[in-house]
């Protein structure tokens, strides 16, 4: 409900865990989806949009206050705390023309909140649908408030319901373009989601390696992993070995150092095994990319060896693939990494540091 005069702003919400990749931008004129599902919101702990301040005005001291353990191009100074909506759920409010901003193919809330309550024209909220952006409405908490409604709300699924009935997030998919001289158009590549979870999960898996190389399990898991820690930790024979653990999977021997679990979609916390031996390090990954990479569809788009059998019928052309071997996203994988303690080693400074030459060998 707005703060200034009390007008319901929203339909009625149940409140789910933040996207990894809720403040990511991908690639050039991408098209993407709306970030969240319609009838939720999640709240985005940390301040967004400006104004700004360079990391060169801003004492050591006050990062760490606000969970920052590294340098950062900029910090945000905005109210933290927003509530994240689908736009198709955002009710009373009308858009401020003048607050666009930098807006190429729709608006980016460089402007600040570019939506105000009808009732009473207190700016409200600010939407996100421009190109290369999830689409959103964040509604700002100095001016709104989350108000309880009548009614019974379920209890979160329990990791077995979530093991047997969560949704994977596919690896591949088509992503839509803007600005083409035929109207838009589309190009098949590697999963934004995968890509930013990519990005957290790369940040611990670092951290996690203690400076030894690191060797996750075969297959799709080592094309997302396995060439960017090859090339960020030193070669070595004494490997520190990673191995996907959650509800439903066997569990994990003493010899495992790492394990690789999921996140509770609407609670946001991670899963824990309940009779590990030693202690590993924990390294979240959202359940829907855990699922595909514990539990992967059969029939992925990637092409087999040899011919097809004269009495198969075919199914021509092939899903395209992607054109490039799998990319971790940069910012995910920065504001992950800035914000755990253990960043202040040397040696993951030092990474930070050479992130733009870690940017041009294709890791990023």
């Amino acid at each position: 409900m707005c703060a200034g005069c009390g007008a319901e702003l929203t339909i009625p919400l149940s409140q789910v865990s933040l996207p990894v990749h809720a403040r990511q931008q991908y690639g050039n004129g991408a098209q993407l989806p709306v970030l969240m599902e319609s009838g939720t919101f999640a709240v985005d702990p940390d301040p967004w949009g400006g104004p700004w301040r360079l990391w060169d005005e801003i004492d050591p001291g006050e990062a760490e206050a606000r969970g920052i353990y590294a340098p950062a191009h900029a910090l945000s100074d905005g109210t933290p705390g927003a509530s994240v909506i689908a736009p198709g759920d955002i009710r009373g409010t009308r858009l401020i023309p003048e607050k666009r901003g930098g807006a190429c193919c729709g608006l980016d809330g460089a402007d600040g909140p570019n939506m105000a309550c009808e009732a009473c024209d207190l700016p409200v909220a600010t939407r996100v649908d421009d190109c290369s952006l999830w689409q959103m409405v964040r509604l700002g908490s100095d001016v709104v408030h989350r108000v309880p409604v009548d009614g019974i709300h379920a209890a979160p699924l329990s990791w077995a319901e979530l093991a047997e009935k969560g949704e994977k997030t596919p690896p591949f998919e088509p992503i839509a373009t803007w600005g083409g001289r035929l109207g838009p158009d589309h190009y098949w590549s590697w999963s934004p989601q995968w890509e930013a979870a990519a990005g957290q999960a790369l940040a611990h898996l670092l951290i996690a390696s203690q400076g030894q190389p690191v060797k996750v399990p075969d297959g799709l898991t080592a094309d997302v992993f396995q060439r960017a820690l090859d090339a960020l930790l030193p070669a070595g024979t004494l490997k520190r070995r990673a191995v996907l653990a959650g509800p439903g999977q066997p569990s994990p021997d003493a010899g495992v150092d790492i394990l690789l679990i999921p996140v509770h979609p609407q609670t946001g916390r991670t899963w824990t095994p309940a009779d590990l031996t030693a202690p590993a390090y924990l390294v979240p990954l959202p359940l829907g990319v855990w699922l595909w990479l514990v539990s992967p569809e059969p029939n992925l788009p990637v092409p087999a060896s040899g011919r097809i059998a004269q009495d198969v019928l075919r199914d021509d052309p092939l899903p395209l693939l992607p054109n490039h071997l799998f990319r971790a996203d940069r910012g995910t994988f920065q504001h992950t990494l800035v914000r755990l303690p253990a960043v202040r080693s040397p040696r993951l400074r030092a990474i930070l540091e050479n992130l733009t030459q870690s940017t041009s060998a294709g890791l990023f």
